[in-house]
């Protein structure tokens, strides 16, 4: 079936209302865990054959965090599509108001390859809770974890509500140029634009999940132990191919040389080359961003790791100190298992530049003195982030997870996501019985009095 004959079949399917129910809503958000499920094992080989990821990570960043957001959304369903009553202004009274969510129809999902089910199939919950028909399009750059997605859901559902479709930019550019209602994009910043100039032909609905240099503040009260061991987690988690992963880390001197060791010093604990690649490490997604990682490390400027292996596309976890903002490795997101480090003796004066950057996607500051973590927060543009923490935001289903400026536009997880995918209809209702003249003409001084009078 062609992208165009596919998306006419949703079309027709949606427009013929079968998608508006709970029950219908329901059963195909139960539908997807249940192949989930019963295909847990394909899940995990795919993803292995493109990462060499072990279980334990492949569930606990990519399964699990699906599985939350199914039980979630099948929990709390009812909820979400009920009418939200809001009160009424006193110039429509008596009357009653209410927000009616509705689906916005005939949806696309295009996922990222740096975490391919979670990615994909995250929005694709919200967009069937929401009511919509769903035609997804994993990346390309993740094979096997594309190749199993489209073989196990278009076996478990039919293609008019639900179906996986796999390709290159052929493919994406073929399916962008439809008119669908929502489209939803995840990936990096020139592709959102090609994303979001193709739907502003159609005057499409878009979520943009993008990326961008998200800062670490590390600031001199800070513990610097359990600071350089959530650091490291996090930037190294999938070998820093995160969209949320610590870019860069901003320290104040004093203790630079301190933290310095205890990253080190953690690298060591977490990743154990001595014995070989371990487990929890995983490879980089292809020889082109191999080549581009390895262009970025500056050899002078190597703290810690700094060897890779081409063959097995590994870059171990690499620190890299007394960088500037004016190097190479600062000018775009890194993506990968390098770190750079920044020391400042004025934090003013790092505030300013981060805000006279692009706006990233994630912020983190560790401090114990809440003052100073305020004026961080508060001052800088950002999509999310943690104080004392890395990544873990994302988890909480309550907290929105988007970008800002560069770095994406428009909220998911949790209700958000629901939202996202969803038009909400304001709606007003008056009775017949009570009808005053104030509004209708003709005007008068008295009328415009009175009318004065209840504003005011």
């Amino acid at each position: 079936m062609t992208p165009e004959n596919l998306f006419a079949a949703q079309k027709d399917f949606f427009l013929s209302g079968q998608t508006l129910p709970y029950d219908f809503r329901i059963r195909q958000l139960k539908k997807l865990k249940q192949a989930l499920l019963e295909n847990e094992e394909y899940f995990y080989e795919a993803i292995y054959k493109d990462f060499s990821k072990s279980k334990f990570e492949t569930y606990a960043t990519e399964l699990s965090l699906i599985y939350a957001e199914l039980n979630l959304a099948i929990k709390k369903l009812k909820k979400w599509m009920s009418p939200k009553k809001v009160k009424t202004d006193i110039a429509n009274m008596p009357g009653k108001s209410r927000i009616l969510p509705e689906p916005y129809g005939t949806s696309l999902v295009i996922g990222a390859w740096n975490y391919p089910f979670q990615l994909s199939l995250v929005p694709v919950i919200s967009a069937l809770a929401a009511g919509n028909t769903v035609i997804l399009k994993p990346s390309e750059l993740s094979f096997n974890s594309s190749a199993v997605t489209a073989k196990i859901f278009n076996r478990y559902f039919i293609p008019e509500i639900f179906h996986v479709v796999v390709g290159g930019a052929d493919t994406a550019q073929k399916l962008i140029n439809l008119p669908f209602d929502k489209i939803f994009f995840t990936g990096s910043v020139p592709i959102g634009k090609i994303v979001y100039k193709a739907a502003a032909k159609n005057m499409s609905s878009v979520t943009l999940e993008l990326g961008g240099k998200s800062p670490v503040f590390v600031l001199n009260d800070t513990n610097i132990k359990v600071t350089a061991r959530r650091i490291v987690w996090g930037k190294f988690l999938n070998a820093g191919q995160t969209c949320v992963a610590p870019d860069y880390i901003l320290v104040d001197k004093k203790i630079e040389k301190q933290l310095l060791e205890e990253l080190k010093i953690q690298i060591e604990k977490q990743f154990n080359f001595d014995k070989g690649i371990p487990e929890n490490y995983v490879q980089i997604i292809n020889e082109r961003n191999f080549d581009r990682l390895i262009s970025l490390i500056d050899k002078e400027k190597v703290y810690a790791g700094g060897h890779s292996d081409k063959e097995k596309r590994l870059i171990v976890p690499t620190i890299l100190k007394d960088v500037s903002f004016d190097d190479k490795i600062m000018q775009d997101e890194i993506f990968g298992p390098l770190l750079p480090v920044i020391a400042f003796e004025n934090s003013d004066y790092v505030i300013e530049k981060v805000k006279s950057l692009p706006k990233p996607l994630a912020l983190y500051v560790f401090s114990k003195n809440v003052k100073n973590t305020e004026k961080i927060l508060r001052q800088l543009p950002f999509g999310g982030g943690a104080v004392n923490e890395t990544i873990m935001h994302l988890t909480n289903h309550r907290l929105p997870f988007g970008g800002t400026g560069s770095s994406g536009t428009g909220r998911y997880h949790g209700y958000s996501g629901f939202e996202t995918f969803s038009n909400f209809k304001s709606v007003l209702k008056k009775p017949f019985w009570f009808d005053p003249p104030i509004k209708y003409p003709p005007y008068s001084e008295k009328k415009r009095k009175i009318l004065k009078f209840f504003i005011e």
